[in-house]
């Protein structure tokens, strides 16, 4: 990884030059706010889809959640992610540039446009959210686990393509035919062109969404699994996927790499590894009880 990147203010005529408009819809000059985002319409389209699948599994009894519950877990998951996500990645990513970043501008944690979220932290927001709500409400946890985790790679889904839509996140150089060319722009405003890359956040969406859906609705309609399991399998599902699709994305400029891993490979092999054991616990608790057909049963 070089701190910057190689660019030139003329790009190659063999591949597609990125110019997509991050604003789905921008308001008159003058408004309170911008206009509407990709990324922001990516969340509400991944829990869109969440929603509609949650009235389905309770529709066919897969789900014990009825309308009422279901709007509170879609509250409280909005809030896990958003706020687990944010913390995520300023723990995990902007501390590691700057360590007196919280002290230097404690208000960091607010401003989005200074760097993103981050997914396993987005993920660890999320859990403590329904730790909570499965108390609150008396669900047991690892049964909620696994029908909340069977809605999850929607979202994901549709944040990587929004990725894509923002030109951010870019892959490494390529010379593969369908290499993409981004765009950035030096301090003074002129518009530079990055030699063409991989379109990691395509690949991403691939795998960490649509892979990942196709396979936890699978597992959650058609097959026999103690509760947790799901929620292993997806841990580790997402970690591989995640390990391989950073084998073509440019590492976050700035962040030094952990044993020759990104940081997104390094967190993933963690969640790999915490994976492996809710599945080994998930099949031992099972050995005490019997198997009931489907997740949601």
């Amino acid at each position: 990884m070089s701190d910057f990147p190689a660019y030139t203010t003329k790009p190659t005529p063999d591949y597609w030059v990125h110019d997509l408009n991050p604003m789905m819809i921008r308001f008159p000059e003058g408004w309170p706010i911008e206009g509407i985002h990709w990324y922001g319409m990516a969340y509400v389209m991944g829990f869109i889809v969440a929603g509609v699948l949650l009235h389905v599994y309770y529709k066919r009894g897969k789900s014990p959640l009825n309308p009422d519950q279901q709007s509170a877990l879609m509250i409280v998951s909005v809030l896990g992610v958003l706020v687990g996500g944010r913390i995520g990645y300023i723990l995990g990513y902007m501390l590691s540039k700057n360590p007196n970043i919280l002290i230097e501008n404690p208000l960091i944690i607010f401003q989005v446009n200074k760097g993103g979220m981050a997914s396993h932290g987005g993920m660890i927001g999320v859990w403590i959210a329904l730790g909570w709500y499965a108390w609150k409400y008396k669900i047991r946890f690892w049964k909620l686990m696994d029908i909340t985790v069977s809605l999850a790679p929607a979202g994901v889904l549709f944040g990587r393509i929004a990725n894509f839509i923002n030109g951010e996140l870019w892959g490494k150089e390529t010379s593969v035919p369908w290499a993409v060319i981004f765009k950035t722009h030096d301090s003074f405003g002129q518009t530079l062109y990055l030699l063409p890359r991989h379109p990691s956040q395509i690949y991403a969406a691939a795998m960490e969404g649509l892979l990942l859906l196709v396979w936890t609705q699978w597992r959650f309609w058609k097959c026999k699994l103690p509760e947790g399991q799901l929620v292993g399998e997806a841990m580790v599902g997402y970690a591989i996927v995640r390990i391989i699709g950073e084998i073509f994305r440019e590492p976050d400029e700035g962040i030094s790499l952990i044993l020759g891993l990104s940081r997104g490979q390094f967190y993933s092999v963690f969640l790999a590894l915490i994976g492996i054991g809710v599945i080994w616990w998930a099949r031992q608790a099972a050995k005490k009880m019997p198997l009931t057909p489907g997740i949601g049963s």
